[in-house]
């Protein structure tokens, strides 16, 4: 047998311990809370120096919102080789987070994901990290953009608002994802497809069209709702990994949420009738 390089040993190790880090970071922070672990105490967890915590994140909060930071920066390796196709610059973002999507293929990731989120909705911190990570990709994405198509011209908006757009989008399909967690998982989980179904008839397009644009067949959104009963209420580290959401119910709402921005777009205020809401 002949051993690996040694240089592939040691990026193997890095990305073990890099993986060792996040998870037991995540579980520690749900379990005990933010602020009620300290990083000499992580380290001491995952048995490595704070020396080689700083060497890969910055911060508590840099590792603890490490799946979406990973997730997005595989989206802007994707956007540097996307097809564009004549397509409306949020379609072709979404693609390429569509396909960033799926390099998350790590069976792990979603629930990783899902503590991250959970941890950032009560962690004022992370929601500030998060924010100026935000932004940084999103002017990563527009020095993208302005290189490989031009698109940033002194004065237009277009190209951000685009991003800004998909980033919208991207939250409001990880919100309703989410929630298929936040009680009984087998209820929820039908509830989730009965909400993919109705943001694709506001916008205008069926539920096969999402599933089609998604890479997923009808069999694979109805999979969705095919729930076992609930395991009983644990702690949310354990149920999730009796029960994670699926990576595949999230494309499916992305590309509902990103169907439904030209109808958001044309939404109007008028007087609302007594029994309607104020909205035409």
């Amino acid at each position: 047998m002949t051993a690996a390089p040694p240089s592939s040993l040691r990026e193997r190790k890095k990305r073990r311990t890099r993986q060792a880090l996040i998870d037991t970071a995540l579980e520690l922070f749900t379990r005990r809370g933010f602020g009620g672990v300290t990083l000499d105490e992580l380290c001491e967890e995952v048995e490595v120096s704070k020396r080689t915590f700083f060497r890969t994140f910055t911060s508590k909060e840099d590792v603890a919102m490490a799946p979406d930071q990973d997730l997005w920066r595989a989206f802007l390796e994707e956007l540097e080789t996307v097809d564009p196709g004549g397509r409306p610059l949020v379609d072709l973002g979404r693609d390429a987070l569509l396909a960033a999507l799926e390099r998350m293929d790590d069976e792990g990731w979603t629930r990783r994901l899902l503590l991250s989120r959970r941890l950032a909705e009560r962690t004022p911190s992370m929601g500030a990290h998060g924010l100026q990570f935000c932004e940084a990709t999103t002017q990563e994405a527009l020095e993208i953009l302005d290189r490989r198509f031009g698109l940033g011209a002194p004065g237009d908006l277009r190209p951000r608002l685009a991003v800004d757009m998909l980033i919208a989008a991207f939250r409001g399909a990880v919100a309703g994802w989410a929630a298929q967690v936040g009680g009984a998982v087998g209820e929820a989980g039908v509830a989730g497809v009965a909400g993919v179904a109705d943001v694709a008839r506001v916008a205008g397009v069926g539920v096969a069209d999402v599933a089609g644009v998604a890479g997923v067949g009808l069999a694979g959104v109805a999979g969705v709702a095919d729930r076992v009963e609930p395991p009983p209420r644990q702690d949310l580290a354990v149920r999730l990994r009796v029960e994670p959401p699926s990576r595949q119910d999230l494309a499916v709402r992305l590309c509902a949420a990103v169907a439904a921005l030209p109808g958001s777009l044309a939404l109007t205020t008028g007087p609302a009738a007594d029994d309607e809401p104020a909205v035409s």
